[in-house]
């Protein structure tokens, strides 16, 4: 059929050659999928099922980063979200209904805490707070609704580390799922379903992209049934992610071996630092023998990362601790982590609930992949500002 050059644009007879090979994962955008014919033609949201079908559910290039994760937590299934706290909304909103009760640790990173103090807690779920050093007690807080107990190993500022598998025991003996927050150990440092956990997600956005210039998140099963619950939630809820943005996590992949081994060797080295400084009251670094939870963090993770806090002596002011906040030059004010750069933040915990009563002094860093003795002489001309 003769084409006109208008339609041409679109419906081509052009070719190229086959063949073609490359180290690169190709990027494969698309929302609209192409059947075959009609009489095939299907909404499901599992492609692994029944093919491609629609751009939400994934194309190649986002189903390759889901197997990739996938097979690096030793799961059986994985979907990805559009970020950390997507995931975790995509979780409660799966698993959860009116009338069931979770516990979530009180020193939950936080935008968990707020959707559960809000979103999920209008929709009829009720929630209990527990500490994150409960262990085996966490027994007593399970009632004949309880449907989830969260975990996050560590916490995030404060370093906690939790006995996840006696906290995955007690549940499991009253038939109550554990789920893991486990960006922390970028999904390998700590093997969440060695240790019993039924669901574990991490934000993508750490580690596993690597260069701050991507928001994603995971979440891990080996649960048929489990698996089918959150590819529905999220068919219903339209999570999909970016096929450019999975492009770029598929080349962190490649260096997050590297990477964590930089960053865990520069981090030990300025947290030994500084716990020798007269500044800091205490380093919250599970890997060393005087935070709290060392021996838990022994028994069960491979390795560490590069992110930990100080709590500075009492004395400085709010302002003071900003002051030296803001005179560090290589450390950059900023959330998120696990990026090239090294990161700060300081935080007030005189009025959030579930956290230690640590006031104002807590600052947490994020050890980067700059050169460890420029990153210890930046902090050492910074501290001299709270003399």
């Amino acid at each position: 059929m003769a084409k006109s050059w208008r339609t041409r644009l679109i419906h081509t007879d052009a070719r190229v050659p086959e063949g073609y090979r490359s180290l690169v994962p190709a990027v494969r955008r698309g929302s609209t999928t192409v059947f075959p014919s009609v009489a095939v033609a299907s909404d499901h949201w599992d492609q692994h099922k029944i093919g491609y079908t629609y751009g939400l559910y994934g194309t190649p290039t986002t189903l390759e980063l889901a197997a990739r994760i996938c097979e690096l937590e030793g799961g059986t299934h994985t979907i990805l979200a559009p970020g950390g706290q997507a995931a975790i909304s995509l979780i409660d909103l799966a698993l959860l209904q009116a009338g069931d009760h979770i516990l979530i640790p009180e020193n939950i990173y936080y935008p968990n805490r707020k959707l559960t103090t809000t979103l999920i807690a209008r929709f009829g779920v009720t929630a209990t707070f527990y500490p994150p050093g409960i262990g085996a007690r966490i027994s007593e807080l399970i009632r004949e609704n309880t449907r989830l107990v969260w975990t996050e190993n560590p916490q995030s500022i404060t370093m906690e580390v939790q006995d996840v598998p006696a906290i995955v025991a007690a549940a499991h003996a009253r038939g109550v799922k554990v789920v893991l927050d486990n960006t922390w150990s970028a999904g390998v440092l700590f093997d969440a379903f060695e240790h019993g956990v039924d669901v574990t997600m991490q934000a993508l956005t750490k580690y596993v992209g690597g260069h701050s210039d991507l928001l994603l998140g995971s979440i891990t099963v080996r649960d048929a049934a489990l698996y089918e619950r959150l590819g529905a939630a999220q068919q219903a809820i339209g999570g999909n992610v970016s096929p450019d943005d999975c492009s770029l996590a598929l080349r962190g992949l490649q260096t997050l071996a590297v990477r964590l081994a930089a960053v865990e060797k520069s981090a030990l080295e300025v947290a030994r630092w500084l716990a020798d400084r007269p500044e800091v009251d205490r380093v919250m670094h599970p890997a060393l023998q005087s935070c709290s939870g060392h021996e838990l963090w022994k028994r069960d993770f491979l390795g560490s990362s590069g992110l930990f806090s100080i709590l500075l002596n009492e004395g400085p002011t709010k302002e003071q601790v900003f002051a030296f906040v803001d005179g560090l030059k290589l450390f950059k004010v900023g959330y998120s982590w696990a990026g090239v750069t090294s990161l700060v933040m300081a935080y007030d915990f005189t009025e959030v609930p579930g956290e230690p009563d640590f006031d104002h002094r807590i600052v947490r860093l994020n050890i980067g992949l700059e050169e460890t003795a420029d990153l210890i002489a930046d902090l050492e001309q910074a501290l001299a500002t709270l003399a």
